[in-house]
């Protein structure tokens, strides 16, 4: 499933302990993946597995939100570039000559912060539909329903601006995350 070339350099940046983190967060990547999608489209919506779905991608974002921090490499939340400038460069750079980015562009790095908070927002719009306090309000059930709306475009996004880099800009993507060779 996950096939590493000479781009890894498993061996500068700590071997076995590097590809495991490695591993862990393509795994993260994919269970969230797979678990918004499904969370979204195939489950009814305040029915009982999608509110444990929920709490459960919920609970494993603050999970990576929490390794991000007390981690290092690529697990790291340090290595995100959150420059508005470089966001700007990295969105005309599309229409253009792409860099090669060692991680995450600065625009993927505000992608990665802007998904992660929608599944926390949403697990607590979740949480907070089943409180005495907000049972039966509608304007609460819109909020949720508004995040969750965005998480989708915003995925939709992601996968399109990683085929447009992966085939427009003939940058290999894909094999980072788990396909191809």
């Amino acid at each position: 499933l996950f096939r590493y070339g000479e781009r890894c350099h498993c061996e500068e940046r700590g071997g076995l302990a590097h590809l495991r983190r490695h591993f862990l967060i393509r795994c993260f990547h994919w269970v969230l993946a797979v678990g918004i999608v499904v969370n979204y489209e195939f489950l009814e919506s305040g029915g009982e597995p999608h509110e444990w779905l929920g709490w459960a991608l919920g609970a494993l974002v603050l999970l990576r939100i929490a390794a991000g921090f007390i981690s290092r490499g690529d697990a790291s939340f340090s290595g995100l570039n959150l420059s508005p400038r470089l966001v700007l460069q990295d969105l005309r750079s599309l229409a253009g000559t792409y860099p090669e980015h060692e991680n995450h562009s600065a625009a993927g790095s505000w992608m990665i912060v802007l998904m992660l908070t929608l599944v926390v927002l949403l697990a607590i719009t979740g949480w907070m539909q089943d409180l005495d306090a907000f049972w039966g309000e509608d304007w609460l059930q819109n909020i949720h329903e508004w995040l969750a709306h965005a998480l989708i475009a915003l995925a939709a996004l992601h996968v399109l601006a990683v085929v447009f880099i992966q085939f427009g800009h003939g940058i290999p993507l894909l094999r980072r995350v788990g396909f191809g060779r």
